[in-house]
């Protein structure tokens, strides 16, 4: 019985085709869309004649019920995947199914950049392509408390990475999936840190993470950087990191850092604060993350950039001086 049904199925859908070899010519014939690319929704627990439904809703120049017949008579009409797509021109009835089932979603992507803040963070999302912006006129507390961290700071807690996202994404969502990125990149990096590491948590090590990226030019120098740091903070001397007080000064920073800057305390002025900074001051990479934890063997407690990307590491306070005013001063 069930074979004669989808045999007399078959029949009348040949009838309304104009027999076999007119269904075949439908199927690739490229479908009349109203503009080069239209959004098609398709919510969870539509019908397939919902589906083809949907897809004349959107102005293209279909019969529903012909599509829907061409999904039952393919066998896939029950495989069809929710999700937002976009039809483009050229698209016939057998490669839309196609899409359909293979759930190939239009997505888009937002890059979150190494050594970005917050600030720059949140000015991304807002200029993202079909992301729902959720968290506008969110302060950070409420932000942090909806993606489920109540209390925490969000500078350095996002993975710097390019992230896909589907149409009508919401930024929140994207923002957990960094997030929660972040905290496996941080997990494995602290499991792996040196035995001597003057640091006390997996915090204080994407705090220290962050410098590294904001004061790295050259990929080579990044563990020579974190050793500097890292010297430091076993003799109590302080960090004295012009990234932290730059940080500290938000929005008044000019580009231009004075004498009175370094003297300007803040809780991020690593010239006036002995120790790490309470929070970080960027998103640091896979390496800096890396490199905080396992920082180069030596004994450099100075650095200075040579002009080239580079920098010049000296473990006295003259050295540094004689480097200084060779890199900086133009000194021979």
């Amino acid at each position: 019985m069930r074979r004669f049904s989808l045999t007399l199925f078959l029949l009348a859908a040949l009838v309304v085709l104009g027999g076999g070899a007119a269904a075949l010519w439908w199927v690739n014939q490229p479908l009349k869309l109203p503009a080069p690319s239209v959004d098609l929704s398709v919510e969870p627990g539509t019908t397939p004649r919902g589906i083809a439904q949907a897809v004349a809703d959107t102005g293209t120049a279909v019969q529903p019920q012909l599509l829907y017949w061409w999904f039952r008579f393919s066998g896939q009409d029950r495989q069809i995947r929710a999700g937002s797509y976009e039809l483009e021109r050229g698209l016939t009835p057998r490669t839309l199914l196609a899409v359909l089932v293979r759930g190939e979603e239009a997505t888009r992507s937002l890059v979150l950049v190494e050594g970005w803040n917050f600030r720059q963070v949140r000015a991304a999302l807002a200029k993202a392509e079909q992301l729902k912006p959720e968290t506008v006129g969110m302060t950070d507390e409420a932000l942090m408390a909806q993606l489920g961290k109540p209390g925490l700071h969000p500078e350095g807690r996002f993975f710097p990475d390019t992230y896909t996202y589907s149409k009508g994404s919401t930024d929140t969502a994207v923002l957990q999936r960094a997030m929660r990125a972040m905290d496996r990149k941080l997990e494995a990096a602290w499991a792996a840190r040196a035995s001597d590491l003057p640091l006390k948590s997996a915090d204080d090590a994407l705090i220290l993470a962050s410098i590294v990226e904001k004061e790295t030019g050259k990929a080579n120098d990044r563990a020579e950087i974190a050793s500097v740091f890292a010297n430091r903070l076993r003799v109590g001397m302080p960090l004295q990191t012009d990234p932290t007080v730059i940080y500290g000064l938000g929005a008044a920073f000019d580009g231009n850092l004075r004498k009175r800057d370094l003297q300007t305390d803040t809780p991020w002025n690593t010239y006036t604060r002995p120790g790490l900074p309470p929070t970080p001051i960027a998103m640091p990479g896979k390496a800096a993350l890396l490199a905080a934890v396992q920082p180069a063997r030596s004994r450099s407690l100075y650095f200075v950039a040579r002009g080239d990307g580079t920098s010049q590491f000296s473990e006295s306070l003259d050295a540094h001086n004689r480097a200084v005013n060779k890199y900086q001063r133009g000194g021979q």
